[in-house]
């Protein structure tokens, strides 16, 4: 004798069967369209910076920081550095800075779109067009500055040109070194075809 089946009943019955077979078929499918995404579509990127590194070892951020013979700190920064392969201790730079603090707090900072450090030399290099500003109220620019690092000494061996407080001025060559009359203070020194245009009322020092 057959027993009739309520809808509940049968609705169990069904989905016995019916679940199982669509959640195969659902992973069936999952596992095809996994067989069918191409994963070089990535490669290009991670290509990229592999070859970058491999290329040339990349510093972030560095800096360099020490003292002078005669007390003066001086700071180098860089927005990033790179080894020279034909130089051992030797980096060239983006975006270099330097700063440099007198013990009696006269202050010089430089900043050009790139240099180079050169640790065994004690010397960088500042190039492609270099901004300057000291304490005295000086705002210098010219295309290179040669940096030594035991001493305070600051050299831009190309033509210069100033505006401060004595009025605008230009120049073949400057120096910022120790004032050998007085050790303790620090002076900028122009040579070479100086042109001083003086600005009359303005008081010195200001």
């Amino acid at each position: 004798m057959a027993v009739a089946r309520n809808p509940y009943s049968r609705f169990v019955a069904v989905a016995k069967v019916v679940l199982p077979l669509a959640a195969l078929g659902l992973f069936a499918t999952l596992f095809l369209l996994a067989r069918q995404i191409d994963p070089s579509a990535a490669l290009p990127y991670a290509e990229v910076d592999v070859e970058e590194l491999a290329r040339e070892a990349r510093i972030g951020a560095p800096r360099f920081a020490g003292v002078t013979e005669d007390g003066t700190t001086v700071t180098v920064s860089a927005a990033a550095a790179r080894p020279d392969p034909d130089a051992p201790g030797r980096m060239t730079a983006d975006d270099l800075s330097a700063l440099f603090e007198s013990p009696g707090g006269a202050t010089l900072a430089a900043r050009a779109k790139a240099g180079a450090v050169d640790d065994p030399a004690n010397r960088a290099e500042l190039s492609g067009g270099v901004e300057i500003a000291t304490s005295t109220g000086w705002q210098l620019t010219t295309e290179a500055l040669d940096i030594r690092l035991d001493v305070t000494e600051v050299v831009s061996p190309g033509p210069v040109r100033a505006t401060g407080p004595a009025g605008t001025l230009a120049a073949g060559a400057m120096a910022y070194r120790q004032s050998p009359e007085d050790p303790a203070r620090y002076v900028v020194v122009f040579t070479e075809g100086v042109r001083l245009v003086y600005l009359p009322g303005v008081e010195e020092g200001q």
